[in-house]
Order: structure tokens, then sequence, then C-alpha cells
């Protein structure tokens, strides 16, 4: 497993484009998974370190992917890093039952990307 490998479920361009530019310049590499079933196929064929979910993403259902992922002993052990509206309590607290590393809001993820994924990365 590459500990630089990262999983990314992000479909927002938006998003997308400011991962890539946060960690691609660290030495980082990225796999995009656009549907919830990407997610597992591309865990289980790439070894990621990390998976960043987006909890908001209308494309893809993050907590079909989390239950999978989770539900998994192949994967269980990868940490994920999720983003979702701040105000969306429930979500939070359901991602982290199911054994997110760490859920943060859109624009915390936003504006600390580098950080955060090296913060989940260090907790391993």
């Amino acid at each position: 497993m590459d500990s630089k490998h990262i999983l990314v479920a992000i479909n927002d361009v938006f998003f997308y484009t400011k991962v890539r530019d946060a960690l691609k310049p660290r030495g980082y590499t990225l796999e995009k998974a656009r549907t919830q079933d990407d997610v597992t196929g591309k865990a289980e064929t790439t070894r990621p370190s990390l998976i960043i979910l987006n909890l908001n993403d209308e494309s893809l259902d993050a907590f079909k992917a989390l239950e999978s992922l989770k539900g998994d002993a192949r994967y269980k052990s990868i940490p994920v890093l999720a983003f979702a509206n701040h105000e969306e309590v429930d979500n939070w607290k359901r991602a982290q039952q199911m054994g997110v590393a760490k859920i943060v809001s859109r624009n915390e993820f936003s504006s600390r990307t580098l950080a955060l994924v090296q913060e989940v990365l260090g907790k391993k």
C-alpha cells in the first residue's frame, strides 16, 4: 500500500480540483471514484492509504460506500476523511458511528485539505 495514494470520491469538479491542487504537489497520487461501487472496486484494486468522501454528493451514495468499506475486512482499516454541510448533524453522527476517521465541514475541508489529510494519515 502506497502511503501517498488516495482514493477521492468527489464528483464536484471545484472540490476535486482543490484536492488535486493541494495534494499532487506534495507527492500524493489520486484515484477518482465516481460511484459508491467505484469506491469499493477501486479500494480493492489500488489499496489506497486514505479515502476522501463527500457525504453531500448526490451522484454517489456515501453511506452505502461506507457500509461496504467498513463491513469488509479488506477495507475496514483504510481511514476515511469525510466532509459535509455543517448543518447536517445527523449525517455527521451517522458517519462517525460508521467508522469515519474524521468528518469536517465543506469549508474546513476546502481550506485545510492538506493538513486534514496529513492529520488522518498520521493517526494510522
